[in-house]
């Protein structure tokens, strides 16, 4: 509804500001106002996959407004707007994070075509973002982990262990060692996965 009633403003003759305002009101903002704007970046980044946190989406919220790609409508709080538009950087987040777990779930890697067959075998959208999230999180606990990186790379790409090692260079010694590091790391995380 929100959205109706504001495109109605906007080809009722709604008037936007120009960007150089959009600088002056965020300069003029108070230690208070720019703790609001922080804490609103941390409301609505919250968990976003692919390690953006709320710096970023804070900064591409007032990057977007100072560019006019965003325009801050006349009469509308400037902490308000910019939530706003942070609110709708994470959603486009979470929607290509979907659109790319369902391309990665549903490619079937031999055939090249979809894995199942029709819509009722297919996982659901919550499944398929628990698993998105679930390797954003391997993927970030493994971040200063360059050895362990490799193997989950090998792994998703189907590869066997010799596979891994001869194409990064790695011994098995290392390879072994590399694997029960991110063994332990996955219990203490309480997450579970199987490394060959």
């Amino acid at each position: 509804m929100e959205r109706s009633t504001e495109r109605n403003r906007r080809g009722a003759g709604v008037r936007e500001a120009p960007p150089r305002d959009v600088g002056r009101a965020l300069r003029a903002l108070s230690n208070a106002d720019l703790a609001r704007l922080k804490g609103l970046a941390r409301l609505w980044s919250r968990g976003l996959p692919g390690g953006v946190g709320w710096a970023d989406v804070l900064n591409e919220a007032v990057m977007r407004a100072l560019n006019g790609s965003r325009p801050w409508p006349d009469g509308v709080p400037l902490l308000a707007f910019l939530s706003g538009v942070m609110r709708s950087l994470c959603d486009e987040h979470w929607r290509r994070a979907r659109r790319e777990s369902v391309r990665m779930v549903h490619q079937d890697p031999v055939a090249g075509a979809g894995a199942w067959g029709d819509a009722a075998t297919a996982p659901d959208p919550e499944r398929v973002l628990a698993a998105a999230q679930a390797l954003a999180a391997i993927n970030r606990m493994f971040a200063d982990d360059p050895a362990a990186l490799k193997i989950i790379t090998g792994l998703g790409e189907g590869m066997t262990a010799r596979e891994i090692c001869g194409l990064y260079g790695m011994t098995e010694r290392d390879y072994d060692s590399a694997r029960k590091r991110m063994r332990r790391a996955l219990l203490r995380g309480g997450l579970s996965w199987s490394l060959r």
